[in-house]
C-alpha cells in the first residue's frame, strides 16, 4: 500500500528532508538484513494526538535491538521524545511511526560489530493495512505453503528485517494466488500468525490464540485484545492451535498496529462463520476504536503529542 510523503525524518537526532534521508549502498543493512525496527499509529482523539502504547512499542524496539547486540546510541525516553517531535514537525495528526535501528557503513564482512548503530524515525498518513473494506466485510486468506522460521534459528520475538524476508515470502505468494493475506503454520505445523499480523480464533466464544512458542511475535495489538476481551468477559486461550481450528472457527481475525482487527472472511476457500465480520470480533473493534479514536481511555494506553 502506497504511503503519503511527509516533510522530514529524524536521523541520528537530526531532522532531514524527506527525500534527504539517505543511508550509504553499501550499508551493512542492505546487504544482511541487520535491522530492528517498529510499527506504531498515532490516532486523531478529541483530546488532541495520541500515539498508542508507545512505552511498549518502544521497550520492544529496544528488546530487538539486545537480542541482536545493537548498542542503540538513544535512551528510550529520547526515542519517545524523537517520536512526538517527529509527528509535530510533521504536522501530523493521524499517522504511521516507523522507528528503525541499523546496521550503517562501514565494513561488509557478516561479522557486525565494526559498523555502527544508526536510529531513524519516520512518520507519515497511512490508511487500513488491508483495506478500508476490510474492517467489516473481512478479508480472504491463504494458508501459506511457507513455514514460521524455527526456533533457536532466528529469533521470533525479535522484531527484526531480516524476518520479513519471511513474511515476505507468505503475502507475495497469497497475493498471487488472489488473496489479500497468508497465514503461517509453524515449523510442527501448528497455527503461527500471518505475514505481518497475530492471529485470533473463536469458537463456542472462546477466543483462542498461538502461544509465544510458536514462533510468533509478542504482539502489542494482540496483548491489547487479550486485555479488552478479558475484561469484556470472555474467556482466552493462549495454546497451540491446530490447522483445522482456521476452517470450524465461528469466527476469527488479525491483529496488529498495521492491521488494527481485522476479520478474516475465509481461509483456503472455506468461509469462517457466515463469511464475514463476527459479532465478538465487532465488539473488540468497538471497544479498541472507542479508546484510540474518542480518546476513552481507561487504561493508560494512549500518549499525547
Amino acid at each position: 500500500m502506497a504511503f503519503k510523503e511527509a516533510k522530514y525524518i529524524w536521523m541520528n537526532g537530526e531532522f532531514v528532508p524527506w527525500k534527504d534521508a539517505k543511508i550509504h549502498v553499501l550499508s551493512h543493512v542492505v546487504h544482511y538484513g541487520s535491522s530492528v525496527f517498529e510499527g506504531i499509529r498515532a490516532y486523531r482523539t478529541p483530546k488532541g494526538t495520541a500515539i498508542f502504547r508507545l512505552p511498549e512499542h518502544t521497550k520492544r524496539l529496544f528488546n530487538s535491538a539486545k537480542i541482536y547486540r545493537m548498542q542503540i546510541p538513544f535512551t528510550q525516553e529520547e526515542i519517545n521524545e524523537a517520536i512526538k517531535e517527529t509527528i509535530r514537525k510533521n504536522e501530523l495528526e493521524a499517522c504511521y511511526i516507523r522507528p528503525v535501528v541499523y546496521r550503517g557503513y562501514n565494513s561488509l564482512g557478516v561479522d557486525p560489530f565494526p559498523c555502527p548503530v544508526e536510529v531513524a524515525i519516520a512518520a507519515w498518513e497511512w490508511g487500513k493495512y488491508l483495506g478500508d473494506e476490510a474492517l467489516e466485510k473481512g478479508v480472504d486468506v491463504k494458508v501459506s505453503t511457507w513455514n514460521r522460521m524455527a526456533p533457536n534459528t532466528f529469533p521470533a520475538t525479535a522484531k527484526a528485517g531480516a524476518n520479513y524476508m519471511n513474511s515476505q515470502l507468505i503475502k507475495m505468494e497469497a497475493i498471487l494466488d488472489g488473496y489479500s493475506e497468508g497465514i503461517a503454520l509453524d515449523i510442527n505445523g501448528w497455527v503461527s500468525e500471518g505475514s505481518g499480523e497475530n492471529l485470533f480464533v473463536v469458537i463456542d466464544e472462546v477466543l483462542y490464540t498461538p502461544p509465544l512458542g510458536a514462533s510468533i511475535l509478542a504482539g502489542i495489538t494482540r496483548d491489547t485484545v487479550i486485555r479488552l476481551a478479558k475484561d469484556l468477559g470472555y474467556e482466552v486461550r493462549e495454546m497451540l492451535i491446530p490447522r483445522e481450528f482456521l476452517y470450524t472457527a465461528d469466527e476469527a481475525f488479525f491483529t496488529g498496529s498495521a492491521a488494527e482487527i481485522t476479520p478474516i472472511a475465509s481461509v483456503d476457500m472455506i468461509p469462517v462463520g457466515e463469511g464475514k465480520r463476527g459479532p465478538i470480533t465487532k465488539k473488540l473493534q468497538e471497544k479498541f476504536f472507542d479508546i484510540v479514536e474518542n480518546g476513552n481511555d481507561p487504561y493508560g494506553w494512549l500518549h499525547y503529542v
